[in-house]
């Protein structure tokens, strides 16, 4: 384990375990709960836990009633592309890092299950749950360490290896920068999904630099060109239409979402956020 690894671990569990926030044993507000019954639609109730079966073959709304569980079954995926390997500050990897330290942790300490996977354009790594801080450590040690270079961000694999591993309703997070063609809707069917979306301020909001060459982190490809005013414009309008779309997504489909940049605190941040 590196220096840079100890002090993100020293810090984190600081903070998810000191006085800095309160002393509220959870972090988390989703869902530990299993079936129970059905029971008709009342006013004011999760669409969500709707029973369209039910709702079909009796002719009014039922929803699904569920009582609750000991533990939550807390699941975070960190999305460890190329576009991650960027950061004006800090590199957006090592944020997402303290990321699933302020998780991982917040989980342990409330006795919570705690297991995490790295995936890009594939499935990486998949630890197996834990209420262990040695799991923490672990995959906090596999983010530092996991090279993100020349890899694309296939979310639509990740959906599908999510769906398909993840047999047990959980408190899944996804940390990403989220730029692309993402659609988290069969995942929140079934789970409770949280999107802790990693930015850098520069990337939103960049300056003319002039004539130079760039590469592009997912794909290793080189290209000239000038970045003026006429490129800027045209890259926000295109970064603003991915995240209004994204936003959209997210309030239709239940998934919440917070974002933290580089330049932040990132655990203190992400916890303030969640706790509100």
């Amino acid at each position: 384990m590196n220096k840079a690894v100890k002090k993100i671990i020293l810090k984190t569990k600081k903070q998810v375990y000191g006085d800095m926030l309160g002393n509220n044993a959870s972090l988390f507000q989703g869902e530990g709960f299993e079936f129970a019954e059905l029971r008709e639609y009342v006013y004011g109730d999760d669409v969500r836990k709707i029973d369209w079966k039910t709702t079909a073959k009796l002719g009014k709304p039922f929803v699904k009633v569920y009582k609750e569980e000991r533990e939550l079954n807390v699941v975070v995926v960190t999305m460890m592309s190329g576009s991650m390997y960027f950061g004006t500050v800090k590199q957006k990897s090592d944020i997402a890092a303290e990321v699933v330290a302020t998780l991982g942790f917040s989980a342990v300490k409330n006795a919570d299950l705690f297991s995490h996977l790295i995936f890009a354009d594939k499935l990486y790594s998949l630890s197996k749950p834990s209420k262990k801080l040695f799991s923490v450590h672990k995959a906090v040690d596999e983010v530092m360490a996991f090279d993100p270079l020349g890899k694309p961000a296939d979310y639509k694999a990740l959906v599908e290896t999510l769906n398909n591993r993840l047999k047990k309703k959980a408190l899944l997070f996804i940390i990403s920068d989220f730029v692309g063609d993402i659609d988290l809707k069969l995942l929140s069917k079934k789970h409770d999904v949280f999107a802790v979306m990693v930015r850098d301020r520069f990337e939103e909001d960049p300056s003319e630099l002039g004539y130079l060459r760039l590469i592009d982190m997912e794909t290793k490809q080189s290209f000239e060109g000038n970045i003026d005013s006429s490129t800027l414009k045209h890259y926000k309008k295109a970064l603003l239409k991915n995240d209004e779309k994204l936003y959209k997504q997210f309030k239709k489909q239940g998934v919440r979402f917070s974002k933290v940049y580089t330049h932040e605190d990132a655990a203190i941040n992400l916890m303030k956020r969640m706790k509100k």
